[in-house]
């Protein structure tokens, strides 16, 4: 029996009358059927033990929402197809949106393109960034932080670390959602039984995968997705669209599932674009929007009845519901003389084609008003009567977050370190920094302290060479894992905090072992100073120097949040620091001098030629007598003195970029 068939035995839809017994009869569902055809759930007494505390910790939620509109400011302005002669300065996106949704019901939202289904589904989630006019309640109550712990929303883009197993995703995943007073096995057991509920068994162990890595299918990844946002056993859960993109069967299993969960006792609310008929017909409710405005709001077996009783039939039978609704909402009615005749009457006029389609919307929308929104303004008013007015969620642990700082920052640690070391240790860029190491040793092969002007230069190749390269790394971090940051900050899994500085810490294996190999090579090729205390020294510079750089492209993006903006602006930086850091001008004009003050390129160069260079040092400068090192134009340019300053300064850096990107970024989630 697929899932998407009820329970022919299942009574009532409440939730507290659906406790799941020892024989695991799930609710919409038999109790040797899984939510994907491919998986077959284990009858083993622990798990049917661990399926049943799942649904009786449940609580029910009933959604409320009345005449919700969202209007945005436009940037430009660009008059749009909608606009009079004036051209408009805001744009409606959700107008008078109305609806109830009770805990076992799959609500669909349908429209074209642009009709507001998404921002109607964030406004719902609690996500919605500005203001909006109506109410949306839960259980009669506001939004809340315990609320939004007990809400999934999974986003149509599914934002998934590629390199991660389906198995690795969800236990961290479960290590951080789930409260502290579960042990992690607990939470590991949890993401065993998610993947078991949503047949995910045969896929557990292989990588998710990602537009440039072959990984699991669309549906698969699309039920990790869904998966994630089950481990905390969310009582009202919001899909975006997820059936994007996937073949029939596969869009047929994914809302089979969504169903299922639906008669589990959560309250299940989707959008989807254009679904076929055999997913309509697992709709319990639906809403159609137009242009943001809706034109019908109720049970799905009612809507055609609906529409045939304002005089909208399909032209032919068998057709699909959604398709027939799809064209209403684009205001494309049936081939049929009626409806022509009571246009023209209407109107009390012939209209062109794009004026009919705006009198047929507009029409839909006045019939909804005054049809169809007094009962659901009713029906809004009225008391819960299947879940029996459920409590609302207690708001004492608004504030709290369900694990501590330290577990936070170390499985984001552990997580970052499994999905970063397949780029940080890429093979191109192993090949990239083994090859430059190598041809740079060969270039400056042995030289010695005669060649003053070789060394000196090979010196200043070291500090722009690890300048350049973190640096233009760097700023591709925060704007390609903003979509993940936000999705998981914004449901309560971290801090913003515990994730930074598990990123820096992360940044010392994955940042800092390359470097340490090409110091290694190219030091002791090109006959630097054949001193352990010096390489060691000129390690520590370059590795200090790399995380200045770094941390100065974390800034960079984070504050721009573009990569083509960041990576031109760090193109502009790291020339000017270059120009400025005195290997190329030694004679500086007064008024731009200052520049290299502000160079950590500058201050790093500095440092590698003062611990290179003793002040009793001399080179064989061709004069008949050795001259000494400090006495060479670019070294007494620099100056050796008052290396302690330079490292402050260097660690200075170090500290205010990334505070600055820390600032930036938050600022940024929060804007």
């Amino acid at each position: 029996m697929p899932p998407e068939q009820e329970n022919s035995s299942m009574t009532s839809k409440n939730p507290s009358d659906q406790n799941i017994s020892v024989q695991i009869e799930l609710p919409g569902s038999t109790s040797n059927v899984s939510p994907c055809p491919d998986d077959q759930l284990p009858q083993n007494h622990a798990t049917l033990v661990r399926f049943s505390v799942l649904r009786e910790s449940l609580r029910p939620v009933t959604l409320k929402f009345e005449d919700v509109s969202y209007t945005i400011k436009l940037q430009n302005r660009r008059a749009t197809c909608c606009s009079s002669s004036e051209p408009k300065l805001t744009r409606n996106i959700l107008n008078g949106v109305s609806g109830t949704v009770r805990p076992g019901e799959l609500m669909a939202m349908l429209g074209p393109s642009g009709s507001g289904k998404t921002t109607l589904l964030t406004a719902l989630a609690g996500r919605l960034p500005g203001k909006f006019s109506g109410t949306i309640a839960y259980n009669g109550q506001a939004f809340s932080g315990s609320m939004k712990r007990k809400t999934g929303f999974v986003t149509q883009d599914d934002v998934l670390y590629p390199h991660l197993t389906v198995l690795e995703t969800l236990t961290y995943a479960a290590l951080l959602k789930l409260p502290s007073k579960l042990t992690k096995k607990e939470k590991m057991e949890q993401a065993e039984m998610i993947i078991m509920e949503l047949g995910l068994t045969r896929c557990r162990n292989s990588i998710v995968g990602g537009p440039f890595l072959r990984g699991i299918s669309g549906g698969e990844r699309k039920r990790v997705s869904i998966g994630q946002e089950m481990l905390v056993n969310p009582s009202l859960l919001l899909v975006d669209e997820p059936t994007s993109g996937l073949d029939s069967t596969t869009a047929q299993r994914i809302v089979a599932t969504l169903r299922w969960l639906a008669r589990g006792g959560r309250t299940v609310v989707t959008t989807i674009h254009q679904p076929s008929s055999r997913l309509f017909r697992m709709f319990d409710k639906v809403i159609v929007l137009a242009e943001g405005c809706p034109i019908y709001s109720g049970g799905a077996n009612g809507v055609m009845d609906y529409f045939a009783s304002i005089g909208y039939v399909p032209g032919f039978n068998f057709m699909n519901p959604a398709d027939f609704l799809l064209d209403l909402a684009n205001g494309v009615t049936p081939d049929s003389g009626q409806d022509d005749d009571r246009e023209h009457d209407f109107h009390g006029r012939q209209l062109d084609h794009h004026d009919d389609h705006n009198s047929t919307k507009q029409f839909l929308i006045y019939s909804y008003k005054k049809n169809l929104h007094p009962l659901i303004k009713e029906e809004i008013h009225q008391p819960s009567q299947d879940s029996g007015n459920p409590p609302p969620f207690k708001r004492s642990s608004e504030n709290q977050w369900t694990n501590s700082w330290w577990l936070q920052f170390k499985v984001l640690l552990s997580r970052g370190l499994k999905e970063r070391k397949h780029e940080s240790y890429s093979s191109l860029k192993i090949f990239q920094v083994m090859s430059v190491s190598i041809l740079s040793g060969l270039l400056w092969w042995h030289s010695d302290a005669n060649h003053i002007q070789d060394q000196v230069g090979l010196l200043f190749f070291f500090s722009i060479f690890w300048g350049f390269f973190p640096l233009f790394n760097a700023v591709f971090v925060f704007p390609q894992e903003l979509p993940m940051l936000t999705r998981e900050c914004s449901s309560g899994m971290y801090r913003l905090s515990a994730y930074y500085f598990a990123r820096t810490v992360g940044d010392l294996p994955m940042e800092l072992v390359l470097p340490t190999i090409f110091v290694t090579i190219s030091y002791w090729m090109g006959g630097l100073k054949p001193s352990l205390v010096t390489f060691l020294l000129t390690l520590w510079i370059i590795l200090l120097n790399v995380l200045v750089a770094q941390g100065l492209g974390l800034a960079l993006g984070a504050v721009l949040m573009n990569v083509k903006q960041a990576t031109t602006l760090s193109s502009v930086l790291m020339l000017v620091f270059l120009l400025a850091s005195g290997y190329y001008i030694q004679h500086i004009p007064p008024f731009i001098d200052w520049l290299k003050y502000v160079s950590f390129s500058h201050y790093s160069y500095k440092l590698l030629v003062g611990v290179q260079y003793s002040p009793n040092e001399v080179y064989d400068c061709g004069l008949g007598y050795g001259c000494r090192a400090v006495d060479f134009p670019v070294i007494k340019y620099l100056g050796i003195d008052h290396l302690g300053l330079d490292a402050v300064a260097l660690m200075l850096m170090l500290v205010g970029y990334r505070l600055l990107a820390y600032v930036a970024l938050r600022f940024g989630l929060h804007h």
